[in-house]
C-alpha cells in the first residue's frame, strides 16, 4: 500500500510539469485522491462489501469530482490530471502508467450483466473529454486524442487515434515519450484527409502554372494567326491551406 502511495505521487512528476513537491501534490491534487481513496475502495469491494464501497466512492465523487467505480481494476503509476468528470465504469481495467484527463468516460454500451466497459493496456494517454465505450480493447502505448470517440478495439501498438469515430492515423510502436492530451509532438502528419486535401490543392496550383505557361508560349508563337481566347486558359489559384 505505502509502495503504490510513493509511486503514485512520484509519477505525476513525470506527467505534470506544475508539480512542485510532494507535499503540494498529496494536499492539492484531486486525481490523487481519486486514486488513493479508489484503491481502498476497491478493497472493499472484493472482499465483499459492496455497499460500502459504493458509499466512499460516492464521497470520494463529491470530493474531487471523479467517478471510480470501486468495482473498476486500476493499475500501478495510474495518473489523473484535472480530473473533473471523469467517470469509470464497474467492469473497466486500467494498466499500468495510464494518463486520463477530465471528462474521460471509460463506459459501457451495454444493459447485460458482465464485462461492458473497455480494457486499457499498459502506457495509454487519453486526452480531454475522450469517451472510450465498451468492452474493447486498447493496446498500449495508445493515445488517443482529446473529444474523440472511441468503440473499436485498438489492436496497433503505438496508435494515435482521433475523430468521432475514433479512427487510427498513426503508429508508432517505438514510441515511448509522454504525450499531454493524448496528441503526438509533431502533429504534421496527424489527419490524412488533410493531408489528402493538401496534396490535391498543390497539384491545383501546379496544373495552373503549367496551363500560364502553355498560354504565353501560344500567345507568342502565334500572334495573331491562331484565335485563342487567353481568358480561357486562367484558372482560378488556390493556395494550400498551410
Amino acid at each position: 500500500m505505502l509502495k503504490n502511495l510513493k509511486e503514485d505521487i512520484n509519477c505525476v512528476f513525470d506527467r505534470d510539469p506544475a508539480a512542485r513537491n510532494k507535499f503540494e501534490i498529496l494536499t492539492t491534487y484531486p486525481g490523487v485522491h481519486a486514486i488513493l481513496m479508489h484503491r481502498f475502495n476497491h478493497r472493499l469491494w472484493n472482499a465483499g462489501f459492496l455497499w460500502l464501497a459504493r458509499i466512499f466512492s460516492t464521497f470520494s465523487r463529491w470530493l474531487t469530482g471523479i467517478e471510480i467505480h470501486p468495482g473498476a481494476t486500476i493499475g500501478r503509476r495510474f495518473f489523473i490530471d484535472h480530473g473533473m468528470g471523469i467517470v469509470i465504469g464497474e467492469t473497466a481495467t486500467v494498466g499500468d502508467d495510464c494518463t486520463l484527463y477530465h471528462g474521460v468516460t471509460l463506459g459501457g454500451t451495454s444493459w447485460q450483466q458482465g464485462k461492458r466497459h473497455p480494457t486499457l493496456g499498459n502506457n495509454v494517454v487519453v486526452g480531454a473529454g475522450a469517451k472510450v465505450l465498451g468492452p474493447i480493447n486498447i493496446a498500449d502505448d495508445t493515445r488517443i486524442g482529446s473529444n474523440a470517440v472511441v468503440v473499436k478495439s485498438v489492436c496497433d501498438k503505438g496508435a494515435t487515434v482521433v475523430g468521432i469515430p475514433g479512427r487510427i492515423v498513426k503508429v508508432d510502436k517505438n514510441h515511448k515519450i509522454f504525450d499531454a492530451y493524448g496528441m503526438p509532438q509533431d502533429t504534421s502528419d496527424i489527419d490524412p484527409m488533410q493531408y489528402a486535401i493538401n496534396n490535391m490543392l498543390d497539384d491545383i496550383h501546379n496544373i495552373d502554372d503549367k496551363m500560364q505557361k502553355i498560354c504565353q508560349i501560344l500567345k507568342e508563337t502565334s500572334g495573331d494567326k491562331l484565335p485563342l481566347d487567353l481568358e480561357s486558359c486562367q484558372i482560378r489559384q488556390i493556395k494550400p491551406d498551410n
